[in-house]
């Protein structure tokens, strides 16, 4: 009989691979740190790619609920520059093969398709070691220890698992997202919704810009993004009492008054500097442990890969324990193989997107981006 298998996170990459094994009478645990599912906001709308994320829902048999969360035709894009001029209105595409779906209820699909005793909560690492036996030593916060002789480390940006088999920390990629909130029903939210439109809104100039989007609730989520060094990101006070969101919103003076309402309005949610680990990042094979999402591939959201590769792997890293029951390490073996050339593909897509995006020809490099994808 296979080991249990360990999964550090209850990310969408780690809750995919648990429904997936067990969908197949293979045993996993995911240890996750926050205390419940609802411990936090899970962001915006994400859209699943027919070779990534919906890839990984038909492999855990999750594939019909999934339809029913989708949200037709929101996967439209109004780019307009700092005066408001709309440069691109595309509208949305009810039959996309990305079709778009609310990062929470995507989350809450996942953890619903599982028993209540997958998921341990409150279960946050302080550090991993090497033990014993070919196994690995989860040290938690409260104290607690585990062992695991196949552990994979699906926890994100700043893994504890991960120095088990690099080196490599994630690096500043030199923009800032300042995320906002709009409850639904807020009278801002209304008039924000306008600006908006029915999809994504893209207000640029060089080395800033707003995002908005609304969610299914009918809340508005805006991330205001500025290119700034780590060190003022690392001073910028957002409480109640600080001054930071008036020096976000005096950097867009001169911009047209219902962007910097964007800006200014909602209750602030988190500072979120964008980091990547090295496009070309990976280890040499160690023993009974691996990484997936994030936590093996961390890049800048821009090429807009980041759940669905999380999704892929956890589904591409489940195929190949399948595939191979008594033998784990050629199935960890023949995974990592796949998954550095695919990873490395989509972060090199992710600095160009940032370029452009942010650079010194947007909106027009942005316009010819989206406009190319019809």
């Amino acid at each position: 009989m296979q080991d249990t298998i360990t999964i550090i996170g209850a990310g969408l990459g780690g809750l995919i691979l648990a429904c997936v094994l067990r969908r197949h009478g293979i045993d996993a645990v995911i240890y996750e740190g926050e205390v419940s599912q609802k411990a936090r906001s899970q962001g915006g709308l994400l859209d699943m790619h027919e070779h990534g994320g919906q890839r990984a829902l038909l492999d855990a048999g999750l594939f019909e609920q999934f339809r029913r969360l989708v949200r037709p035709g929101e996967d439209a894009k109004r780019i307009v520059d700092k005066h408001g001029a709309v440069l691109l209105d595309k509208p949305g595409d009810p039959a996309s093969a990305h079709p778009e779906v609310d990062r929470g209820e995507l989350r809450r699909m996942l953890i619903e398709g599982l028993p209540a005793d997958a998921i341990r909560w409150g279960r946050k690492v302080r550090a991993v070691h090497t033990a014993s036996e070919g196994k690995h030593r989860v040290d938690f916060a409260d104290g607690a220890q585990i062992a695991a002789r196949l552990l994979v480390g699906a926890d994100g940006a700043w893994s504890k698992v991960r120095p088990l088999l690099s080196n490599a920390q994630p690096r500043y990629a030199g923009t800032c997202f300042i995320e906002t909130h709009l409850p639904a029903g807020d009278p801002r939210a209304t008039a924000a919704a306008a600006v908006i439109g029915s999809g994504t809104l893209m207000a640029l100039a060089p080395g800033q810009g707003i995002l908005a989007h609304r969610n299914g609730d009918g809340s508005i989520h805006i991330y205001t993004a500025v290119n700034r060094p780590e060190r003022w990101v690392s001073g910028l006070d957002l409480t109640r009492h600080g001054s930071g969101l008036s020096q976000v919103t005096a950097m867009f003076d001169g911009w047209a008054l219902q962007l910097r309402a964007l800006v200014g309005g909602g209750d602030v949610e988190m500072v979120r500097p964008i980091h990547a680990l090295p496009i070309d990042h990976r280890w040499q094979r160690v023993r009974g442990v691996t990484l997936l999402g994030d936590a093996a591939h961390l890049m800048s959201p821009f090429a807009g890969e980041g759940a669905n590769l999380a999704m892929l792997d956890a589904a591409e890293l489940a195929r190949a324990l399948i595939a191979q029951p008594a033998d784990s390490e050629g199935a960890l073996a023949a995974y990592e193989r796949a998954l550095f050339p695919r990873s490395a593909h989509a972060a090199q897509q992710s600095v160009r997107n940032h370029a452009r995006i942010f650079g010194a020809q947007t909106p027009a490099s942005v316009v010819e981006l989206f406009a190319a994808r019809d």
